[in-house]
């Protein structure tokens, strides 16, 4: 079983995602201890980019806070060599395909399973281009991770043949951020997904209480959560982690 698959045989899970270096890096790394002590079932770990399209107005504060602090991709690395000295939950990278391009597609993925990342996300990579990475994800063992957003029609049995790791369906249109409600008809989705893959699939955008992530996880294998973390880090800074842990536990027992 790979370790993203051992995410998701112990019950719905809970991904929380978090902006490398914002605040700092310190800080990041105290949050994400606090998610993995608090019941995370996998972490996602965002590198931080000047033109973050899919995302709103929250996480694009914190890439730009991150990146006016110094965050670089190297210093990111470095930061998970360290968290795998005691972090045992999977986790993956979300970020942009400029980002691998402009550090070099082979050794970014090859330093990825040097590290310890299972996944990789990039939600600007069109699922017809994916053919310049996965062969390189394939050869390290890193599972390059879909998207499937309530566009996708008939394309999303095409891309549940192919996910691997798990399958990210996007919620709702436009850009990540916090919603009252999400309309979108998921339930629908997942079927055509349950019908051409047995990989786990999770529901994220717009996802913040425990309410809207333990529908979600009905409808699903597990529900992820950005922006209303990152709005904790913007709150509290330095001081986010207990509060983020807080949220994660919360989370987690909602899904459970």
């Amino acid at each position: 079983m790979s370790n993203i698959a051992s995410a998701f045989a112990r019950g719905k899970a809970f991904i929380p995602f978090i902006t490398c270096g914002d605040p700092d890096l310190e800080t990041t790394a105290a949050c994400v201890r606090a998610c993995a002590a608090n019941g995370a079932s996998l972490i996602e770990l965002g590198i931080p980019f000047s033109d973050p399209t899919a995302e709103g107005p929250v996480i694009q504060a914190a890439n730009l806070r991150a990146l006016t602090g110094g965050v670089t991709t190297d210093r990111i690395f470095d930061l998970v060599r360290d968290l795998r000295r005691d972090v045992t939950v999977p986790m993956v990278f979300m970020t942009y395909a400029n980002v691998v391009f402009s550090y070099g597609a082979e050794r970014f993925i090859s330093t990825c399973r040097d590290i310890g990342i299972d996944g990789l996300i990039l939600p600007d990579l069109p699922f017809e281009e994916k053919g310049e990475f996965l062969p390189l994800c394939r050869q390290y063992g890193v599972d390059l991770i879909s998207l499937v957003a309530p566009t996708s029609a008939d394309r999303i049995a095409m891309i549940a043949r192919e996910a691997e790791g798990f399958l990210y369906i996007v919620s709702s249109l436009g850009v990540t951020g916090t919603r009252s409600e999400i309309t979108t008809d998921l339930a629908s989705i997942v079927k055509v997904v349950r019908a051409n893959t047995s990989i786990p699939c999770a529901i994220g955008f717009g996802i913040s209480t425990p309410e809207q992530a333990a529908k979600m996880a009905s409808y699903s294998d597990g529900a992820i959560v950005g922006s209303a973390i990152i709005k904790l880090l913007a709150q509290y800074g330095k001081d986010a982690p207990e509060h983020v842990g807080a949220y994660v536990r919360a989370m987690t027992e909602a899904l459970r």
